[in-house]
């Protein structure tokens, strides 16, 4: 069988790899560079992430996949601390006496609060689809700690459309976070970064006989009497790793779409540290971005021998033509910065990141296989209610398993 896979991050290189030799397998990906969001630069003699990454302990097929690639070598668990940006002032959230001396929650709410996080684990997420984070914060925790805690996070990551995500989101994202103790979260990266990841996974493909093609965007697929045709060319299967909706449009099919957001990130390198030592600094302070990344507090400096920082907004709509100046102005304006000691700076930004966990999304999630038409990404079940590079791994997986079910005979 001739299979056409339409999108080059994890889903679709993973589905790849389970179907090249098997298939004559072609991958089209849009950008000139393979791993879609887990896409990097390449700094002097270091790879860095477009956007900032990292892996959780339970992220077994992820794991599962480094081993066959023969990378799990390089996979260090470190720790990472957090804060938060109020008023002006770095306020550490990582130990449990910092988390005691933050000002803006009371004891009473500091001990709900941590009761939640132990609980996570235990919630049926299913029973909170239609729930939204908000209802449940205030009437499980009060108003304080969603005001004071919760709802600068919800705007910091889902903007106007913050009320409409869901509960089953919230608790998937703090039970998956839970894997901490008084150093931090532990957290893995690979050394030398995810590109290693990708790179060995393009050899494997492109070594079992199927194309990468980048900087190749696909701008049509169209049925035919015996399957398909993709830009001009035959295919007898489509896998499709694009968000639902822009499937829809350029094949002509009815796709339910799942809603998506925009990503914008600014990558900066420094002499110095400016976030206290802290990893992950969420802001909320009104900025021009929700949190501030501090890699270089989370994987070794010496790995790059300059402090890398992101600055991490997510959007809906358009963003103005110049949001990513506005972005670094208020960064050295707000963390006394000379623009002079920025090394260097690059501005990434990904109209269709992630998916906007709303309410009720669980039941519209498209199956594997739609109108003829194979689905994989970040809409697929393995990523919700929480999208993650293991859930992009198993969605790769699983759809290949349904193209190899139904044509077991090549």
């Amino acid at each position: 069988m001739k299979i056409c896979i339409v999108g080059g991050g994890l889903s679709g290189l993973v589905s790849a790899l389970n179907l090249a030799g098997a298939h004559q397998v072609n991958l089209f990906e849009r950008r000139p560079v393979a791993g879609g969001c887990l896409g990097s630069y390449r700094i002097g003699d270091y790879w860095i992430e477009e956007y900032y990454h990292h892996c959780f302990s339970g992220d077994a097929r992820l794991i599962a996949l480094l081993d066959t690639l023969q990378v799990t070598g390089r996979l260090e668990w470190l720790r990472g601390s957090t804060g938060y940006y109020v008023d002006g002032a770095i306020h550490p959230l990582t130990s449990p006496t910092e988390i005691l001396r933050y000002p803006h929650l009371t004891l009473t709410e500091k001990a709900r609060l941590g009761l939640l996080t132990l609980r996570s684990r235990r919630f049926d997420v299913s029973a909170l689809d239609a729930i939204t984070a908000k209802d449940f914060i205030l009437d499980n925790l009060g108003p304080g700690i969603y005001s004071s805690f919760f709802e600068p996070l919800l705007k910091s990551k889902f903007g106007d459309r913050r009320d409409e995500v869901s509960a089953a989101w919230l608790i998937s994202r703090i039970a998956i976070r839970s894997d901490r103790g008084a150093g931090g979260e532990r957290l893995g990266y690979l050394r030398g970064g995810f590109q290693h990841l990708i790179t060995r996974l393009q050899e494997e493909v492109e070594g079992s006989g199927a194309s990468v093609t980048l900087d190749s965007p696909v701008s049509e697929i169209r049925r035919n009497a015996g399957g398909w045709i993709i830009d001009g060319e035959s295919y007898d299967i489509v896998i499709s790793t694009l968000p639902p909706q822009v499937t829809a449009e350029i094949a002509g099919v009815d796709l339910a779409p799942v809603p998506y957001q925009g990503a914008a990130c600014m990558t900066l390198a420094l002499d110095r540290d400016v976030t206290d030592g802290i990893y992950w600094l969420n802001m909320k302070d009104a900025a021009p971005y929700g949190a501030v990344v501090s890699h270089t507090n989370f994987a070794p400096l010496a790995w790059y021998g300059e402090h890398i920082v992101y600055l991490a907004s997510y959007f809906s709509g358009r963003l103005p033509e110049d949001y990513g100046q506005t972005m670094l102005a208020d960064f050295c304006r707000r963390f006394s910065v000379d623009e002079e000691e920025i090394h260097w700076h690059r501005f990434a930004i990904d109209p269709h990141a992630g998916p906007i966990y709303t309410t009720g999304l669980g039941a519209r999630l498209p199956s594997y296989e739609e109108h003829g038409l194979f689905l994989a990404g970040m809409f697929s079940p393995p990523n919700y209610p929480e999208r993650s590079m293991n859930g992009s791994v198993i969605a790769g997986e699983e759809v290949a398993k349904r193209v190899l079910a139904r044509h077991p005979d090549g």
